[in-house]
């Protein structure tokens, strides 16, 4: 059985489907053509699932833990609130996030970008939601496969790291090579990186961050890798 990575691409995601070795690379206009995706025992999602109504994500404290160090604690961005979804624009976001957390929390400006996007997943996977669709990390990831990761992705060191930790369980040069047209090796090997951790949990062999808990529309707050 297949097994599916995705990360967020200009407000569509890059899919990476992985069977085996073979892995295939795709565009997906949105979350629910993410859930469509035929012949997926796992879904490995690089956003945001589960949200707290009123503070921070013990996942996401614990994912940045775990790459402090190993440079990639703040690729881990907090996750917004979930009053945060029903925002119409930046200041209104800041405005619902502050009256949520007693004044404590805002967004950032890199947290707003990404808010579509967590809607989009949060609309797609219904009441209860689809248990398939799972929270991961490509950093988090990167270093379990080799913890040389070291340098940022996008740099010339930092890409070579992340094939040659890769390559070891899939066959990613072939994937890109087949790639759809502009897709950035970036986001291509972030989902692959997804994939390799949707494989982990469908085997049962993932590790994964949290407290146990699950958010007001039952979805869990975790991040597996």
């Amino acid at each position: 059985m297949a097994v599916l990575g995705v990360d967020g691409w200009r407000g569509a995601w890059v899919g990476a489907v992985l069977e085996g070795r073979s892995v295939t690379l795709s565009v997906l206009a949105d979350a629910a053509a993410v859930r469509a995706v035929p012949g997926i025992e796992v879904v490995g999602i690089d956003m945001p699932i589960g949200l707290s109504d009123d503070g921070v994500r013990a996942c996401d404290v614990a994912a940045r833990g775990a790459l402090r160090g190993r440079g990639a604690a703040g690729s881990v961005f907090p996750a917004p609130v979930r009053a945060v979804l029903a925002a119409r624009d930046y200041a209104h976001a800041r405005e619902l996030s502050r009256a949520a957390t007693a004044g404590a929390r805002a967004p950032s400006a890199q947290t707003w970008q990404l808010v579509a996007a967590v809607r989009d997943l949060d609309d797609a996977l219904g009441d209860p939601p689809d248990p398939r669709v799972v929270e991961v990390h490509p950093e988090l990831a990167f270093r379990a496969l080799d913890d040389g990761v070291r340098d940022p992705k996008g740099t010339a060191r930092g890409t070579v790291q992340r094939l040659r930790a890769l390559r070891a369980v899939m066959d990613v040069e072939d994937a890109l090579a087949a790639a759809p047209s502009g897709v950035p090796v970036v986001d291509a090997l972030d989902a692959c990186a997804a994939a390799w951790s949707a494989r982990r949990v469908a085997d049962g062999a993932a590790e994964c961050v949290g407290d146990g808990a699950t958010d007001v529309r039952g979805r869990p707050m975790r991040i597996c890798w």
